[in-house]
């Protein structure tokens, strides 16, 4: 049984700084892509930040710049390290596994809210 769980989210001021945690579990984690997306109240999900199984990663110009995505193959782990938080940054957030011989695996969501 494939499983995504996340970890890290809460209220945090502007300016302040998250970490997000995704463990998988029931995937070979390594091969996979590892993405975080978010939704916002009445806005469509988005694609938030990806890392690739050889380490490369990719961004939303949104958040270039003030998020890093990371990952740990031996901990089954991806890492999202928010800095410099908005209240736009205000979501849902989830991780993602993706391989092109598996189907997409999502999980449950950590809301993330950025208020003073």
């Amino acid at each position: 049984q494939v499983q995504l769980v996340e970890s890290g989210g809460g209220l945090v001021q502007p300016g302040g700084s998250l970490r997000l945690s995704c463990k998988a579990s029931g995937i070979i984690f390594s091969i996979f892509a590892m993405g975080w997306y978010r939704q916002a109240p009445g806005k469509q999900r988005e694609l938030v930040a990806l890392i690739t199984s050889d380490g490369s990663t990719k961004y939303a110009d949104s958040v270039q710049g003030r998020f890093t995505i990371s990952r740990d193959n031996a901990k089954n782990t991806v890492y999202l390290q928010m800095s410099s938080l908005r209240p736009e940054d205000t979501a849902i957030y989830s991780c993602n596994a993706a391989h092109t011989s598996y189907p997409n695996f999502w999980g449950q969501g950590t809301q993330v809210t950025v208020s003073s």
